[in-house]
């Protein structure tokens, strides 16, 4: 059985090895040919997480059958419980964050009320112009009408009062107020 643990534990330190060393070479190098592997089909049992649970398995099997008397059963459970538990930390503390931490470009018009931008096309008293503001992950060009009615020259700070048919009602923000 120890036989069987140390092929567990073995197995999984060499999979995060090659995976953190050699994972982007590899990536680059086959383009793409094991992409199949990434585990993007199986959202809970990720390779991460089935990894690190059979280096666990592997090591608490170990450790257990050394400095224990335990019998060959109870270790096999016992290990098994704390791959378990392992892999539910694994997932839950580290690949389920992550997943959900991916940077993106998407946002709201109405997440836009508030935020100060730059007159990139100038916004004549009665018409529109175009303004140049940071939202989500990047920037975003946004066309914009003046809120008082007042023309507002290219490169002035303004901020926007309302969003009106995807239109953003902006008001020249005086350098005096911030």
């Amino acid at each position: 059985m120890l036989e069987l643990y140390w092929g567990l534990l073995i197995t999984g330190v060499l999979f995060a090895l090659v995976t953190v060393v050699f994972g982007d070479l590899l990536s680059g190098v086959l383009d793409g040919t094991l992409d199949f592997l990434s585990g993007d089909l199986l959202d809970k049992l990720q390779p991460m997480v089935l990894f690190s649970s059979m280096s666990v398995l592997g090591g608490a099997g170990i450790l257990l059958t050394k400095y224990t008397s335990i019998g060959t059963a109870a270790i096999l459970i016992l290990s098994f419980l704390m791959a378990v538990l392992s892999a539910m930390a694994v997932y839950f503390l580290y690949v389920k964050p992550m997943r959900n931490s991916e940077s993106s470009i998407a946002f709201s018009m109405e997440d836009l009320v508030g935020r100060i931008s730059e007159v990139t096309v100038p916004i004549p008293a009665r018409g529109y112009g175009e303004v140049m503001l940071r939202a989500g992950g990047g920037v975003t060009n946004q066309i914009a009408a003046s809120f008082d009615g007042n023309a507002i020259e290219a490169g002035a700070r303004v901020v926007t009062v309302e969003v009106k048919d995807r239109t953003l009602l902006v008001s020249r923000l005086d350098d005096n107020t911030l």
